[in-house]
């Protein structure tokens, strides 16, 4: 069945709904800070598309070694701009901001998601007014992203112009995401695992070829890589991509925008403590209050979901 073009007739099990969920929050709030690590003195770009050839080709193989069915063509060419969408642009431009602003700082950032994904489904996707309860916890997840990004709070390693530099392409990257979340359901799509791996495969190489134009590697210079890189980045491909971004799929499939929009303030938390522990970012007690009351939005949008 092609779930990604019809609707959906059951009820996800909650133990599976609230694992993958659990899954996303946790692991993707940690892969700003082993994103930082990893492209610490490596190329950003070339780093990011390494870790999802690798991941896609080890999903892809295991699908189809298991006896998955193999993609028909029409399903290559919509997981593949899904991929574009979700892994080449928005995660290409969030790569590309960690050389300018701190990992808890672009983590934050990204709580501004669920603005893009509520109102596109309300105005184009979906056609779907969310309830009032959740457009009152959005408001309220936002006023506490806004006091964990104050401009006086971008506190990145290149001034003004880096921090906007950094917040344009982490904003640029939500929206790209936004699309490709809200587009997955609608195409053809194959099964979970088989897509997750054709998304990783065709976004890590179009960043690869992108790479290969302006940045200064070859496609070896993984070999050249230090430790602490590889080791990050083999930790981004079993638990940011195999694990967290398998997840992220499946509930993009099988759970409401509302739902699936509360990882984005979830994960600042997590990624702002991981920062603050390993990486020795600082928060004043003010962005603590805002991710306080950032979470009073997550359970607000997460009752509020029809």
């Amino acid at each position: 069945m092609q779930a990604a073009t019809l609707p959906l007739t059951t009820t996800p099990n909650r133990v599976t709904l609230w694992s993958a969920l659990i899954s996303v929050y946790l692991l993707w709030g940690s892969t700003y800070l082993f994103i930082h690590f990893m492209t610490e003195r490596m190329p950003p770009l070339y780093m990011a598309s390494v870790r999802y050839i690798l991941a896609g080709t080890l999903l892809y193989g295991y699908a189809r070694l298991t006896g998955t069915p193999p993609a028909t063509r029409v399903q290559w060419r919509s997981a593949g701009i899904v991929g574009i969408l979700l892994l080449t642009i928005a995660n290409g431009c969030l790569t590309v901001a960690l050389q300018y602003i701190p990992t808890g700082v672009a983590a934050l950032l990204g709580g501004l998601l669920p603005v893009f994904l509520l109102t596109l489904n309300w105005v184009s996707f979906g056609r779907k007014r969310p309830t009032n309860m959740a457009l009152a916890g959005l408001v309220i997840g936002l006023i506490g992203i806004y006091f964990l990004i104050k401009p006086d709070k971008l506190q990145g390693t290149g001034g003004i112009h880096a921090n906007l530099i950094g917040a344009g392409l982490v904003t640029f990257g939500n929206f790209s995401w936004a699309i490709g979340t809200l587009l997955a359901p609608r195409v053809s799509l194959p099964s979970a695992t088989i897509s997750s791996g054709i998304q990783m495969l065709v976004g890590g190489v179009l960043l690869l070829l992108i790479s290969l134009c302006i940045e200064p590697v070859t496609p070896w210079s993984l070999l050249d890589a230090p430790a602490k890189a590889v080791g990050s980045m083999i930790y981004l491909v079993i638990f940011g991509s195999i694990i967290g971004f398998s997840s992220y799929a499946w509930l993009a499939r099988n759970a409401s925008p509302q739902l699936l929009s509360t990882y984005a303030f979830v994960n600042p938390v997590v990624a702002m403590m991981l920062g603050t522990t390993f990486a020795g970012e600082t928060f004043s007690s003010q962005s603590l209050l805002g991710a306080l009351v950032a979470l009073v939005g997550v359970v607000l949008i997460t009752l509020g979901r029809k």
